[in-house]
């Protein structure tokens, strides 16, 4: 299953997108021709257009017209560099002896359903709109199992993540080192949703207030019990810093809010600070590292490792991949007169 994730973003990108985007509109015909030639097989101008069908369209309506005709052609160029990329992949595949069959892709299917939580009437209804077909999406999950099958035996074996390499990732993207003096700080927040320029009923302020307080308590409470900060800063918060964790970085004391300062200085390193009043709402503040500075992890490693390995794995899958197309291009018959 990992596999079929890690690889099946590697290969026919543009195919998938002209499949699963963008809503019909008429888009002018054009007189086949050959485009291309690999190996003993050949592309065509029309199956081109058929691939990249709702992207035609998508520019007749969103290009400015003195632009369209080079974005149409840069997509063109983009597709078929896509479709030489399948031929040589099934081509491989079946020189090597490879076979794919109905059951496996049936399998992948099911497997791409589940993952994107819809049933098969509802891609089926969403490849309607955008043109396509279940035989067209059906040959595409083909070409990604052949690539699958290629990898595993051409590639895989290539790559090993060392436990230096993982460590050396860690040191640099989990750790920070603090100077001394600095207050390094995860944030919550919580506000009561008061609009600026608007003068609602006291009444109605003091009821915002209640329960913004009573949310900023119940997030609190689960901090206090071990939850992981980041997560509920994501889940919760209603700051900007929401998006990075909670993370706000480092800060001098006498760089803070009066209310900030009175809630974080007499923290010692992990401890969660008690809820405040802000002109805007509640907060509450977890202490990374105080003013005797030193390097803070930001996760412990053990519980980010196998993240980082899987990060390192899919940069160093898709470097192998981009090497390995590349000696199957190169060693193929490949013209094209597009």
């Amino acid at each position: 299953m990992r596999d079929n994730q890690n690889f099946s973003s590697l290969v026919i990108p543009v195919c998938i997108w002209c499949l699963l985007t963008f809503s019909s509109l008429a888009f002018a015909e054009v007189v086949d021709r050959v485009v291309a030639e690999v190996n003993d097989e050949v592309i065509t101008l029309s199956e081109i257009e058929e691939e990249g069908r709702e992207l035609f369209r998508k520019i007749a309506l969103e290009v400015p017209a003195q632009d369209r005709l080079s974005a149409i052609e840069q997509v063109r160029e983009d597709i078929l560099r896509s479709m030489i990329d399948k031929k040589l992949i099934k081509q491989e595949a079946l020189k090597q002896g490879i076979v794919v069959t109905s059951e496996e892709i049936d399998d992948m299917v099911e497997q791409m359903l589940l993952a994107n939580s819809i049933s098969k009437e509802q891609l089926l209804t969403e490849l309607e709109k955008s043109g396509a077909d279940e035989a067209m999406y059906r040959s595409n999950i083909e070409i990604q199992i052949y690539q699958n099958k290629l990898l595993n035996r051409d590639v895989r074996s290539k790559i090993v993540i060392t436990e230096e390499a993982i460590l050396d990732y860690y040191d640099t993207s989990y750790t920070k080192h603090i100077p001394e003096g600095g207050y390094y700080l995860l944030q919550i927040g919580i506000g009561w949703g008061e609009t600026e320029g608007e003068d609602p009923d006291p009444t109605i302020i003091e009821q915002r207030k209640k329960s913004a307080r009573q949310r900023a308590e119940r997030v609190h409470k689960l901090a206090l019990s071990g939850n992981d900060f980041k997560e509920l800063a994501r889940k919760f918060s209603d700051l900007p810093s929401a998006a990075e964790g909670g993370d706000i970085g480092v800060f001098d004391e006498d760089e803070m809010a009066s209310y900030m300062r009175t809630a974080v200085t007499s923290l010692n390193p992990g401890e969660v600070s008690a809820v405040i009043e802000t002109p805007v709402g509640f907060q509450f503040f977890k202490l990374l590292s105080s003013k005797e500075g030193g390097i803070v992890m930001q996760a412990p490693y053990s519980e980010v490792k196998e993240e980082i390995r899987e990060k390192l794995y899919n940069q160093e899958l898709r470097k192998e991949f981009e090497e390995w197309i590349k000696e199957i291009r190169d060693e193929a018959y490949i013209r094209t007169s597009l």
